[in-house]
């Protein structure tokens, strides 16, 4: 039976797995509510539920725009299902660069830390290369992953399993690792565990508990922790026995 530790390379997703994108995307909407004094009327839930509807909407019609100018194209919409007045050009762009800021998870880095002694660590994220490079020199402390491959590289979004095919010929070209011993290391059931499985690849679910978005009534992968400190706990503990 094949161990956690068998694997040479983790694939991460990126908003959401280590970083907190659902935080983030609620702390971006504030302005629009606040200017339309609507900060009380939505759940947490809601909001998301629209954002993620317009998201995947807007990157099926247009996989190659770029994730920061996806953004400030869906704000208007955003805007227009929360009953609020149209935002300004300036505001639509402030929210399609507020990606960058969003915040990681407190136990991301140090879990990468520890990661990186017993893997390669790959990025296999949905945004452009600028945003992630201001996630990564900001929230993620410059950490230093083996490789970056961003759906701007690709010319499409996950679940596309264009992404994957993409990932496993980069990883396969530059270290000289198969997919059997590729591990994709995500929350998203949708972004990331249903086309993982399409494509033959094991994966483990960092569920974060009380994540609202990306969730499948089939919940699917090889491995289940709840946080990232929980897999670098596990990893280690393995090692040690």
């Amino acid at each position: 039976m094949t161990k956690l530790t068998d694997f040479k390379l983790l694939s991460f997703d990126v908003y959401g797995t280590l970083i907190d994108w659902e935080t983030g995307v609620i702390d971006a909407l504030h302005p629009l509510l606040s200017k339309n004094n609507k900060t009380g009327n939505y759940t947490r839930k809601a909001l998301l539920e629209i954002y993620h509807h317009h998201e995947a909407s807007q990157q099926q019609k247009t996989p190659d725009m770029s994730y920061c100018d996806l953004l400030a194209a869906i704000h208007p919409s955003i805007a227009a299902d929360l009953k609020c007045e149209p935002p300004t050009e300036a505001d639509n762009k402030a929210f399609g660069d507020s990606v960058g800021k969003w915040p990681a998870f407190p136990d991301t880095v140090d879990a990468l830390k520890r990661l990186a002694k017993h893997y390669k660590l790959v990025v296999l994220s949905n945004v452009d290369r600028n945003s992630f490079s201001t996630t990564n020199s900001g929230p993620l402390q410059k950490f230093p992953f083996d490789a970056i491959i961003t759906a701007q590289d690709i010319g499409s979004y996950k679940p596309s399993l264009k992404n994957f095919e993409f990932m496993l010929k980069e990883v396969n070209e530059k270290f000289g690792i198969e997919k059997s011993q590729v591990l994709q290391t995500a929350q998203s059931q949708f972004h990331d565990h249903h086309p993982a499985k399409k494509m033959g690849i094991k994966s483990c679910w960092i569920v974060r508990p009380g994540a609202e978005m990306g969730n499948r009534e089939e919940e699917i992968f090889d491995w289940k922790f709840d946080t990232l400190g929980d897999m670098a706990d596990a990893v280690e503990k393995k090692e040690q026995n």
